[in-house]
Parts: structure tokens; sequence; C-alpha cells
């Protein structure tokens, strides 16, 4: 498939490796324009379709000698441009203005103190608004032909434009939630300023995909594709379903590591939604390859490498299978395609099963490659997939084997399958699972002193996590109430076997992870 999506329209984002570039692209597609993110050293012109361009921030300072320099002779002039923190500062630096470490460096919340209302960037967007500041350097001259536009108490050159082109600057960043009318800006910037109609929709995308995925497999072909129970693999399926049919083979492996009785409800899902699917168990083998490990990428690498056996032991009693369909999400690519050059896309597409070896000589096809968790999710209603599935929580590939701290046995597994069925349901019937990005439960390596009846116990300590989050780039521990959190715990403590400790992680995404392990 072409890196752009089917669209009459586009909006190019250069990265320069800012952390916030992916939310760029979001809230360009909230607007129901598709954007593209591309590595500033990958670019190599406007491609056919784009109405814009964002340059992005950066944790470079545009006066170090390996600072990302585009060539933007190919985007001036040609469609409109829109540099953000440190996309300004090098736009005001090529103009011939200077740009120097700042005396008062600038991060967090900052306010406008000048907004020029009747430039088209800053329409709507009220004097003394809010605006996150996130650079050590700033713009101590713009250079001849810009004018400002806006500026805060301590930034003069907050905002400026070109007066002879269609190039604007901001030092600021409009795509956080902490710029109140950030959004403002940006619409500006795609509806008005570049001439976007906001016509990308999940239908649109859909129909367009499934157009794309009959041209793109033959009609002799066929695709496996190893399904995970979650949310992207199943909007994978069901596009390819609808664009091939039946020489769609979906295989759905029980490494033995899923949740309590989750083989058996995920086949009968997929049954009412007519997919072809084959359902193999292979406990055995994969605790097998566990069995002594305690390392968590040793344990990755086991769970890893089993479940390639296994699926290519099942995908060769399907005739003419030519490709191997998976649910690689657009986060996916951007973090295998950093801005200064990481691995290949193609490396980080084998990632959903763990790694092809060289003599599974498959091409890869992935519908869903240009759009984000949220954006899966919209597809998937529009395709009008049981909402059951569409809001399963996330749920990791090697499953409960990096939820077990340590060495992963049998029974290990199965008291962590109750707790973590415990608490999901408790979850359910509280009403708070669709408030929770993901949720599970961790059985630690840890023993502890307990009292039960008379008698002093010494058993295992499990941890709950659940968080909220849109993506899983970042998230924030769910402040899940009190009462709650005493009950799910007294039921662990009473009803499975094992475990007289239960505590509740408070840790945020970053500095830690969603996953212990």
């Amino acid at each position: 498939m072409s890196e752009l999506r089917p669209s009459t329209e586009n909006i190019l984002i250069l990265d320069f490796g800012s952390q916030y570039t992916q939310l760029i692209a979001r809230r360009v597609r909230e607007i129901n324009v598709y954007s593209e993110i591309i590595p500033w050293n990958k670019f190599n012109g406007v491609p056919e379709g784009c109405k814009g361009v964002i340059l992005s921030g950066s944790p470079h300072s545009v006066r170090d000698d390996d600072a990302p320099k585009p060539d933007l002779q190919s985007i001036i002039g040609k469609v409109p441009l829109l540099g953000v923190c440190y996309g300004a500062q090098y736009l005001a630096l090529k103009n011939g203005g200077s740009v120097e470490a700042s005396d008062t460096r600038e991060y967090g919340r900052a306010n406008l103190s000048e907004v020029d209302n009747n430039d088209e960037l800053l329409r709507g967007i009220t004097l003394e608004s809010q605006v996150w500041m996130s650079h050590g350097d700033t713009i101590l001259n713009l250079g001849d032909g810009y004018q400002t536009i806006c500026s805060t108490g301590d930034v003069k050159f907050a905002g400026f434009k070109d007066l002879n082109e269609r190039v604007w600057g901001i030092q600021f960043h409009p795509e956080v939630f902490h710029s109140t009318e950030g959004p403002v800006l940006i619409e500006n910037f795609i509806m008005n300023i570049c001439g976007c109609s906001g016509e990308w929709t999940p239908d649109n995308f859909a129909d367009a995909t499934i157009s794309e995925l009959k041209d793109q497999i033959a009609s002799d072909e066929h695709v496996i594709l190893g399904l995970s129970g979650g949310v992207d693999s199943t909007v994978a399926a069901e596009l390819l379903n609808r664009a091939i049919g039946e020489r769609l083979h979906c295989i759905f492996v029980d490494n033995g590591l899923l949740r309590k009785g989750e083989f058996e409800q995920v086949l009968v899902d997929y049954e009412d939604m007519g997919l072809n699917v084959r359902g193999v168990r292979a406990g055995e083998k994969f605790m097998e390859a566990l069995k002594g490990l305690s390392d968590p990428e040793l344990k990755r690498k086991a769970i890893g490498r089993v479940f390639v056996e296994v699926f290519d032991e099942a995908s060769k009693e399907v005739k003419g299978a030519k490709w191997l369909g998976q649910g690689t999400i657009y986060p996916d690519v951007i973090e295998s395609v950093s801005a200064t050059g990481g691995p290949s896309a193609t490396i980080k597409s084998h990632h959903n099963v763990g790694g092809l070896p060289d003599y599974m000589t498959l091409k890869v096809v992935e519908p869903l490659r240009s759009i984000f968790k949220d954006e899966v999710r919209r597809v998937g209603k529009a395709l009008n997939i049981n909402p059951r599935i569409l809001a399963r929580h996330p749920f990791p590939g090697p499953g409960l084997g990096i939820r077990i701290l340590g060495d992963v046995t049998s029974e290990k597994v199965k008291v962590l399958q109750e707790v973590d069925y415990i608490f999901i349901n408790g979850l359910r019937e509280a009403g708070l699972y669709d408030e929770v990005w993901q949720a599970g439960a961790m059985l630690l390596p840890v023993q502890s002193v307990g009292v039960m009846g008379d008698e002093r116990t010494y058993e295992n300590a499990v941890a709950l996590r659940a968080v909220t989050s849109t993506d899983g780039m970042t998230a924030d521990w769910c402040h899940l109430p009190y009462d709650f959190l005493a009950k799910v715990s007294n039921d662990i403590i009473n009803k499975v076997r094992g475990v007289n400790r239960v505590v509740y992680d408070i840790s945020s995404k970053p500095p830690a992870t969603i996953e212990w392990e």
C-alpha cells in the first residue's frame, strides 16, 4: 500500500524528534483531515495531494552543528507552511534572523499578551490565552519580510508570519492540552489557510482500504492472519474479510497465557462475525519453552519463538498462502522509523508475530498501518464490529507471561488468571471498565506474612494496575474508588488460594511503563 492513504487531501508533518509530534498528527486527524509524519531526513518533496506542511519541535537547538536542517525550497511557495517551536526557530534562522539561548528559559504555561486577530492563523484566539512553551532557545530577530503576530510577557516573537509567502511560525505548542485554544489555531491553519474540507472519516477509510486490498491481493492468493482477540487484529481481519472473503484464514493461538476463559470467548465472538478462524491450543509448548526463565527479555523471545513455530505449522495447511496479515498500527510505524534514522518499518512490521524467520516467505499486508488506536476503534464501529470487542482493553502479546514477574509455571498462571478475572469482572460490574484504558494484575515475586483465622500465612502478593490513555504512548493511573478497591482486594484474598496481599500501582507512564516487564 502507498504511504499516504487514499485521500484527496492530506497534511505532511516533518518530524525533528519532538515528543509532541504524534500529538500534532492526532490533532489534525481530529478535524477529519489525514496527516502523515515523515522524518525530516526522509523528506523528498511535497507529495501529491498534500495541502500543507507542519514542522515539528525538536530536542535539538537550531544552533547545533548536527541539528536537523531540511531544504524548504520545495515547500515554500507551493503549499502553506507552519513551523512549531524548533520549526519556527529554524524558519527565522533561514530567513536571516537570529536564535540564541534564552536568558529566561520558558517551559510550561504562558499567556499571550499581544494577539493579531486579523491574521488568518490567529482568528478566534483571545488575549491572555494560555499556551504551552517548551524551549531553551528564543528568537531575537526575525530577519527581513517576517512580521510578529503574537507575543507573551517573556517571548516577543511567540508567533510570526511571512509577508510575501504563506509561511507561519509559533514558538509554543498548540497541539498539547495545556494550550487551551490550540485546536482553534490548528483548525485555522488546516481548514482556512490550507483549504482542507475535512472529509477523511472512518467510513471513507474503510471503503478506500477495502478497495485497495482487493487491488493488492490477487484473486488466487490467500492471506493468513494471527488473531489475538484484541481490537487491532480484529479490525484488520474484518477489512480483509470484506475484501477477499474466504481467502482469509485466521489463526488464534492459545499460548496458555491468556486470561481465564478468553480462548473460548474469543472464538465465539469471531464465529458471530463470520470470520474463517482456526483455534490452536499450544499451551504446553509455551510452558516448556518458559521453563527456568525469569529474565523478561528471554521470556519474550521464548514466547515469540514458539508462537512463530506454532503459527508456521498451522499456516502450512493453507494452500495458496502468499500474504501475512497483521494489525500493525501507526504508532508502531512511527516508533520504528525515527527522526534520526532508526530501524526500518519492515523490521517493526514483524513485531506482531514475534519476528518472522527467513523461511516464512510471505508478503506482509497491514491495513491499519496509517491510523492510531482510537481511529482503529472508530473504523471498527463504522464496520459494525461488536462493541464488546472494540471496547476490550489492550492485552500484551506475551500475555500473562510478562505479568508474572520471575519464572513462569502453570500453577502461577492459574493463580494470576483467577486474580485477573476478579479484577476485570469487578470493573465491569461496577461500571468502571469503559473508563479504563487498560487494566490487569501482576503476580509479584514476593511473599508476605498474613493472618487468616488464627493462623499465620506466608503467601503471594499481587499488584493491580489500571491506567487511562488515548494511545498507550503516555498513561496516567486511574483514581479508582476506594470502596471498589477494598471490595476487589477482599474478594481476591478470600477466593484465590495462595494470595494474602493486594497492592495498587499508582505510577504513570512515563516514568513507569504500563506493564511491569
